[in-house]
């Protein structure tokens, strides 16, 4: 079950992925349009002002549209075969299921408690989604839907029927399966929904009442999450669902970006709920920190090739929100380590709060600067202000507790084995390998290596990915090479679960699972 649930966590990024290049430049337009920073350039009737209009309008796609983005995506991670089918069946299905809901409150939302004669609008209930009217599912009735069609689609798309119905094998069999299927969800959605969106608006009300427990709770899970890969199935609902406001936080932030840099309001006031996107903090104000203390803590002999591991992997956090490279260095060697350093982050998230500080600070500094800095710097620069004041605290802290941490206890982190070697992440060996390999590029080589480690073809039985792990689940766990072959290849780290072999690639994994799918 456990690994069910961690292929679906995957699967959930496929889709996720396009999101960050989508929201950086929606930001990036959002900034060029505020006459506030840009001036009178910035005004409605300019030629400026109507060419980033036109750029942001396409850049809205991915958040206009999630739940078609989730219907389609999502079966793509976690069908068995055909994957290019069941994109088309998934689409085709889930838009039969909005009609066929849209069609039963016509008739009987009065019945149901649905005043569907109202304009689809925030607040009613209703949205329009890919021009039908329908009852405001969101991505859940997406992830319904996918998860009925993944199931159609594995136990029906080679199913063999009679000659004479040769025109229902393969996708059609699929799909009329499933519009007949869609038919009883639709009822159901609609006899149910409604009770749930009222239940979510008062699950709403208790997150933004929470207070600082609330947000310190739930960015300590977040934390302890990560290394099982679970962590995505507690943020996206915040992030994307309706938990606390309707259309998701991610795309409420963009919508009003603008609104919040012309309002002299503090940031607390006007969007109390960003507070649960507050949890990326540590992406810049713990990394540092810790790498600090990882170089100070090696032997001196070995402080170089320490400073050639933090660094690049402080870098990867601060700059792109990647964290992993650098909590792997120290998660298996120091389980009780990565503890404290989640309390620690979750106590950086609470500060923020105390402070007053809300926006989507999920990502690293990049996004940091685009959502949030630039474009309302003019009427919140104390909010910042304090968030890098506090920030900077918080680097000496993460670097006092680490290096006390690390020497009281001597915990073996990089740098300070008996062996006086330091080789998670050398890469001497396997770029001699390289040298002779007659792979086309680096995506290709990985993704042999990773095959040739994980005990070659045969003994595969699935493999998914999610932001930055290659997830395969395999046949016999005894041939999997060690964790050092692994590193040696490229690779940030190895998370070993029964049969379930969880390899860090990085942001680049969906090119290298492209390559690694191709030699199955």
């Amino acid at each position: 079950m456990k690994d069910k649930i961690q292929k679906f966590g995957g699967a959930m990024f496929t889709p996720i992925m396009l999101f960050s290049f989508s929201g950086i430049i929606l930001a990036i337009t959002i900034i060029f349009m505020n006459p506030i920073i840009m001036g009178k350039i910035a005004q409605p009737t300019t030629m400026w002002y109507k060419f980033w209009d036109i750029l942001s309008s396409g850049f809205w796609t991915v958040f206009n549209n999630l739940e078609l983005l989730f219907v389609i995506a999502l079966p793509v991670g976690l069908a068995k075969k055909s994957l290019a089918r069941i994109s088309m069946e998934s689409f085709v299905i889930y838009t039969a299921f909005n009609y066929f809901t849209g069609s039963i409150l016509k008739y009987f939302g009065k019945n149901l408690g649905v005043n569907f004669s109202q304009d689809a609008v925030t607040g009613s209930g209703l949205k329009m989604i890919g021009g039908i009217k329908t009852l405001d599912t969101g991505i859940v009735g997406s992830i319904v839907i996918a998860l009925m069609v993944v199931y159609i689609h594995d136990h029906f798309i080679d199913k063999k029927v009679p000659d004479w119905l040769a025109m229902f094998n393969g996708s059609s069999l699929v799909v009329f399966i499933g519009m007949l299927l869609s038919v009883v969800l639709a009822l159901v959605f609609c006899i149910t929904w409604p009770f749930f969106q009222r239940g979510m608006a008062h699950l709403q009300s208790f997150f933004v009442n929470s207070g600082g427990f609330g947000v310190w709770s739930y960015s300590l899970l977040e934390r302890l999450l990560l290394p099982t890969g679970l962590h995505h199935l507690l943020t996206q609902p915040f992030s994307y669902g309706s938990v606390i406001v309707n259309e998701g936080l991610t795309t409420y932030w963009l919508n009003h970006l603008v609104a919040f840099s012309e309002s002299t309001k503090s940031l607390a006031q006007l969007a109390p709920g960003m507070a649960f996107k507050l949890y990326g903090q540590n992406k810049v104000f713990a990394a540092p920190g810790v790498a600090a203390a990882l170089y100070m803590s090696a032997k001196p002999e070995n402080k170089k090739k320490v400073a050639a591991i933090v660094i690049p992997a402080a870098l990867s956090a601060v700059v792109g929100g990647i964290t992993e490279p650098l909590e792997f260095t120290f998660l298996f060697v120091a389980p009780i380590l990565y503890v404290i350093y989640s309390v620690l982050c979750a106590t950086l998230t609470l500060a923020m709060y105390l402070i007053g500080l809300r926006g989507d600070f999920t990502s690293g500094i990049i996004t940091w600067l685009a959502k949030n800095w630039i474009p309302l710097w003019h009427n919140h620069h104390n909010e910042y202000l304090a968030q890098i004041g506090v920030g900077l605290v918080f680097i000496l802290i993460f670097f006092l507790v680490f290096w006390f941490v690390i020497t009281k206890f001597d915990f073996k982190t990089p740098g300070r084995q008996d062996t006086g070697e330091t080789k998670l992440f050398s890469k001497k060996d396997y770029k001699a390998k390289q040298a002779e390999s007659n792979a086309e590029n680096e995506f290709q080589r990985k993704a042999i290596d990773a095959l040739a480690g994980l005990g070659g073809k045969e003994n595969i039985r699935n493999v998914t990915n999610c932001a930055t792990r290659l997830r395969v689940t395999v046949n016999d766990v005894q041939i999997v090479k060690s964790d050092d072959y692994f590193t040696e290849m490229g690779a940030l780290g190895v998370v070993r679960k029964g049969d379930n072999i969880q390899i860090i690639i990085g942001i680049s994994v969906p090119q290298v699972k492209d390559e690694f799918d191709k030699l199955l």
